[in-house]
């Protein structure tokens, strides 16, 4: 980011007009006064330029800075698609230098060279780029997110090793612990570990995985829900200082480099809330960490936006509006089933309900709502929690998972005792939470008595709305697949995946839930008693109305919402016994 005024060590100030973009920023409204000498005290305590700090405090746009700056140093704007689509090499240029000082050139040739910079009215980059291209330059002014996306297109990293490098060092000298302390708070690395933070805003990654291989550092980020290779360059002098510096955010030993490490990172990216939850793991080529990214601004907590079929929408407010029994969500890692019942939560009436959270971790703050983390190193488990909640008085306890057999049966008799409990479960179908029950040591007539329903969920990829493209099924297909009773009367038409710029070629955007809710009524509670198996379990719900996952994909096929080979991708484990069943029926 830029601004008017730079601060240097001999208090010079290059542009005494510092004030003038902070008034100009008032007079437009974007910026009160009181929050311009805010970042005026910050400026002076931090460093840097006025605009930087106005973003990094959150308290003004990126753009409308950067409208502001144009205005006052009569700078010309590069919009986004301005960039060209393959990198514009200039060989005295090296790529470090560009990374390193957040600079693209967008035109060359043997006698001028056109470049984009976050900071062009810099002096120290208008005179460097002077000294080592030798040409004519112009500088324009370009948002950083534009230009590090740019960057990310030069994939031929420097492998100039950092002015002493780490090879002087043992791995276990507090030497080395030191020297990767000093590197982890040098401006390169910093810079480029924002970068990669600020990518995965960029592109709405729900996790940063940077992994280490016999090859270097590999960076790649998970958008809706699939692991996509990063075109960012990671720099393998600066790997080991990278790694350093997120343990250092996290608040990690990074002498420790034998054992796994969890942390968390608070953070104001763009003006967003950021929440990053840190795992570190020791691997063979070096210790790779992943990063689950939480965006507080980007979270839905309204039932409605869950992508809910109507029918299953209403079965399930239903449940929850009961006054006692249990309530479960059931999916794989990263299915949404926490942010399903935070909505759920968030649905309640706080202010007439006591609500009691346990949760490991707690990731979204709720209004009205008592939350408790689990610190199990302090011996704060489930279960011990749970046993002290039932003396606060709750009406509703929310469990962020049940993960052993003292806190299902605590679960179980809060329920039998008047509470309404909402938990999560790992397991694949809805009606296998039952036999999940049993197994942890619930017995099937406390199951009957406590249960209310199961909901299964799962998220599948929605297709990108530039890009998707109308095909007509056959009828075959249609019959075959089981689309054919979602499809509206004499319709034949579906959609699928193209790629396109908006959606980066992938042809989706976004996610989408699909769910299939078991609904304990007293038929089915008979069945479980009978000793039925998940599988009986499922075709018994199946035979009174219950839409699996499956077909619930499939509703979003009709709808056009997503694509047969998204819904086969996510459910294929379950895809051919609901098929096979409507073959046999």
């Amino acid at each position: 980011m830029t601004a008017a005024t730079e601060i240097k060590a001999d208090s010079e100030q290059l542009v005494p007009a510092a004030p003038m973009l902070g008034q100009m920023l008032v007079s437009a409204g974007k910026l009160s006064e009181r929050d311009l000498e805010r970042a005026l005290v910050a400026q002076r305590e931090m460093g840097g330029l006025l605009g930087e700090v106005l973003v990094r405090l959150g308290l003004v746009a990126e753009m409308d800075v950067v409208t502001a700056l144009c205005e006052q140093l009569s700078l010309t704007f590069v919009p986004k698609e301005a960039y060209p689509e393959e990198p514009v090499t200039v060989e005295s240029l090296q790529v470090h230098f560009l990374l390193g000082n957040q600079i693209v050139p967008i035109s060359a040739d043997e006698h001028s060279i056109t470049l984009a910079s976050v900071k062009p009215q810099d002096p120290f980059i208008a005179k460097a780029l002077a000294l080592g291209t030798g040409v004519k330059m112009q500088l324009k002014l370009g948002l950083a997110s534009d230009i590090d996306a740019a960057l990310e297109r030069y994939t031929q990293s420097d492998e100039d090793e950092l002015e002493g490098g780490f090879g002087a060092f043992d791995a276990s000298d507090d030497e080395f612990v030191e020297h990767l302390r000093d590197l982890a708070s040098e401006a390169p690395v910093i810079q480029r570990v924002n970068q990669i933070i600020q990518r995965s805003l960029d592109v709405e990654a729900s996790d940063i995985h940077l992994e280490y291989f016999d090859d270097g550092l590999r960076l790649r980020y998970r958008i809706d829900g699939v692991l996509q290779e990063a075109s960012q360059v990671v720099d393998n002098s600066l790997s080991a200082a990278i790694i350093s510096r997120i343990k250092l955010l996290a608040n990690l030993n990074i002498a420790e480099r034998r054992l796994p490490q969890d942390g968390r990172i608070m953070m104001r990216v763009k003006g967003h809330e950021l929440d990053l939850r840190v795992s570190t793991l020791p691997t063979v080529h070096g210790e790779g960490i992943v990063m689950r990214v939480l965006d507080r601004q980007s979270i839905r907590l309204d039932l409605a936006d869950m992508g809910f079929s109507d029918d299953t929408y209403d079965y399930y407010t239903e449940l929850l509006k009961r006054p006692h029994g249990i309530l479960l969500l059931t999916g794989p890692t990263g299915s949404g089933k926490t942010t399903t019942l935070y909505a759920s939560l968030s649905n309640m009436d706080s202010d007439s309900l006591k609500v009691i959270t346990v949760e490991d971790p707690v990731e979204y703050q709720l209004h009205g709502i008592n939350q408790i983390p689990v610190h199990s190193q302090i011996g704060l488990t489930f279960a011990r929690a749970l046993r002290s909640i039932l003396r606060q008085d709750p009406d509703i306890i929310m469990i962020g998972e049940m993960r052993d057999t003292e806190t299902a049966q605590i679960a179980v008799q809060s329920a039998l005792t008047g509470h309404l409990v909402l938990s999560t479960l790992h397991t694949n179908t809805a009606a296998g939470a039952i036999t999940r029950l049993e197994d942890m040591g619930v017995e099937r007539f406390l199951i009957t008595a406590a249960v209310n329903g199961v909901l299964s969920q799962r998220l599948i990829r929605k297709l990108c709305g530039e890009c998707k493209r109308p095909v007509k099924a056959s009828a075959e297909m249609l019959a075959s697949s089981g689309l054919q009773p979602f499809m509206s009367r004499g319709s034949t038409e579906i959609f699928e995946a193209t790629g396109c710029s908006a959606c980066k070629q992938t042809g989706y955007r976004g996610r989408i839930a699909i769910h299939e809710l078991f609904v304990l009524d007293p038929s089915a509670q008979r069945v479980v008693l009978d000793g039925a198996d998940a599988h009986q379990l499922r075709e018994h719900a199946r035979s009174r109305g219950m839409r699996t996952l499956y077909e619930d994909g499939l509703r979003k096929v009709a709808l056009g919402l997503s694509s047969m080979d998204e819904v086969l991708r996510v459910t294929q484990d379950q895809s051919d016994d609901t098929l096979e069943a409507a073959g046999a029926s």
